[in-house]
């Protein structure tokens, strides 16, 4: 961490994102082999008037440091008191507490980075000007959990076989397609796709309601199907195209890979869904807030991917799986501590300047740390 183009690493976990920052803190103390009670975390505060005003106030220096900010901008869970009652946090405070911790750092840290898994105000039919011009200097970067979501699935449906002629990506949109390309590209399966046709003179609960949903695509008979989008809303769009590749075109099983699972509606809909057997497994992430009954699905049609890390369990399948390969991972600080000591891997430089990672005596090197 004393690397001269970066300063000492700092970790704040916003309103929401405790648990979350725990796990990361933890991991990167387990990488790095650090013991003891030393902690990445930093002690930030975002406390509320009796107005309702907020304020922020981070308990120690941020001077010099690089600073990673974790954000649910969707955690409807947290809530705040404002002239004695309480106020559930929607996403607006969740964004202006954000730019209260920005602002209390006041321009010392070496670098500011935020992870906002679910970009406030960014839909893609409506994204607002004013979250992308409040990142002025790298811009956006996007974080795929694709590999999560497959070693999850695999767990849950040992039988599952990735070719083509057993599975289908299914694109519930256009919007999707590029999503569902990857994973066919990587699989080596085929894509099917559905096209919405939507009402656009109404707005039905803050949506243009959808009239249609038209498949294109080869046969799914005897195929399983997994929805692959972004998010889960209410889910009537998704549990329709789930309707729609079991009644209409036959599939095996219908799975959904969604990296967001709000359940704005509840669970309702989804327990008929799966009752009815219209789809088999969904799979979303934790990177936003689920609600407590979330949890008592875990264990049947409903799975909560964890991707606050990918370390070298993950590495080995996605090696195994996708990859064909039967690369061995080293994990044993032993053998690690004697490959770092030799001059090859001593003249590399750290990530990520060119030439961090390299082939030494037939090793794939990747270097994070002296």
């Amino acid at each position: 961490m004393k690397e001269t183009l970066y300063g000492d690493l700092s970790v704040i976990g916003m309103r929401g994102c405790e648990k979350f920052a725990e796990q990361v803190d933890g991991y990167l103390k387990e990488w790095r082999r650090h013991g003891g009670e030393d902690t990445y975390l930093a002690h930030a505060v975002c406390s509320r008037f009796g107005s309702g005003e907020g304020k922020a106030t981070i308990q120690e220096s941020m001077r010099g440091q690089d600073v990673y900010i974790f954000c649910d901008m969707f955690n409807h869970s947290i809530t705040y008191k404002m002239f004695g009652q309480d106020q559930r946090m929607s996403p607006d405070d969740h964004y202006a507490d954000l730019k209260r911790i920005i602002a209390a750092i006041g321009g010392k840290a070496r670098r500011i980075t935020v992870i906002m898994p679910m970009l406030y105000e960014g839909r893609q039919h409506k994204r607002a000007a004013r979250v992308a011009n409040a990142i002025p200097l790298s811009g956006f970067d996007n974080v795929t959990p694709s590999y999560q979501m497959l070693k999850a699935m695999v767990r849950s449906m040992p039988d599952v076989v990735f070719d083509k002629d057993h599975i289908v990506m299914i694109s519930p949109d256009e919007g999707a397609m590029g999503r569902c390309m990857y994973y066919s590209e990587t699989l080596g399966v085929d894509i099917g796709m559905f096209y919405k046709r939507r009402d656009y003179s109404r707005v039905v609960n803050g949506k243009n309601p959808i009239l249609e949903h038209r498949y294109l695509g080869d046969s799914l008979e005897g195929k399983d199907a997994i929805i692959v989008d972004d998010m889960i809303s209410s889910g009537g769009s998704l549990l329709e195209v789930a309707k729609h590749l079991k009644e209409d075109y036959h599939a095996r099983r219908v799975c959904c890979f969604a990296t967001f699972g709000l359940f704005t509606d509840g669970f309702r809909l989804f327990d008929e869904a799966y009752a009815n057997g219209l789809i088999d497994h969904i799979f979303t992430t934790n990177l936003t807030y689920h609600d407590p009954a979330f949890s008592r699905y875990e264990e049947g049609s409903l799975h909560q991917v964890n991707v606050a890390v990918t370390y070298d369990g993950t590495i080995k399948w996605w090696f195994q799986h996708v990859m064909g390969s039967n690369a061995a991972v080293i994990a044993d600080s032993g053998t690690l501590i004697a490959l770092g000591e030799t001059p090859a891997v001593q003249a590399m430089p750290l990530y990520p300047a060119n030439g961090y990672c390299a082939m030494v005596d037939g090793t794939a090197v990747i270097k994070l740390s002296d």
